[in-house]
This record gives structure tokens, sequence and C-alpha cells, in this order.
């Protein structure tokens, strides 16, 4: 199930009991790949691919609000996609996440707007 708003589509990604705390899932939709975490303060969402290599973040390990690629354990930052380790140094790129009842959803980049921003380059 999806839901437009402005340029973002919202996508239910999985449910809330789906993820434990301190934990990542692996979502794929229309040919895309992201990884879904559950910290503490909440849901996050990202790239499910590193930056790095082709390993999916989803197999790796989440850890202080991190999470840690499985091929050779660089780290991200899980809020704002950020590079913390070595040897990852590529920022991954990041979602809007919000609950809705029992879904979590992710906020994808509607049609328009990536063609749009591909007419702008």
């Amino acid at each position: 199930m999806a839901a437009d708003t402005d340029n973002t589509t919202w996508v239910v990604a999985c449910a809330v009991d789906d993820i434990d705390e301190e934990d990542v899932l692996r979502f794929d939709h229309e040919g895309a790949s992201y990884a879904v975490y559950r910290l503490a303060k909440g849901f996050h969402a990202s790239d499910g691919w590193c930056t790095h290599e082709q390993a999916h973040l989803a197999d790796g390990f989440v850890v202080n609000g991190e999470i840690e690629c499985p091929l050779h354990q660089g780290r991200f930052d899980i809020v704002s996609g950020k590079p913390l380790s070595p040897p990852v140094c590529v920022k991954l790129k990041t979602y809007p996440v919000r609950v809705d009842g029992r879904s979590v959803l992710i906020g994808l980049p509607a049609a328009g707007a990536i063609d749009a921003a591909k007419g702008a380059t």
C-alpha cells in the first residue's frame, strides 16, 4: 500500500513488531533495496546497500545508533547516514519514516519528483 503526499510516496515497509529494538530489516520495493532500523527513539530507513561494497546492511549489526556493514565492518550513523569509520567514506542515503497504527512506512521520492530531478541534471 502506498499513499502520496507532495513529492513523497509513503510505502508500508513492515509491521512495528517485525523489528526488535536495536535491529535492522531488509525491505525491497520496485527494484530498490532498503534497510529499516528500530532504535530506542524510533524507526529509521536508508538505502540497503553499503556505499563501499555490495553488502546489504540488513545483514549487519546495529550498535549504539550505528549500522555496521557485514563485509568490512565500516559504520554509518543510522539517523544521518554519515560514514563513521573506514573503509566507508560516502554518506548513506536516508529516508523519512513514520508509523501509522502498527505499520512502519518509508517516504520515498514520488515518480514525478524523480523525473523532475533527472530533468534538472
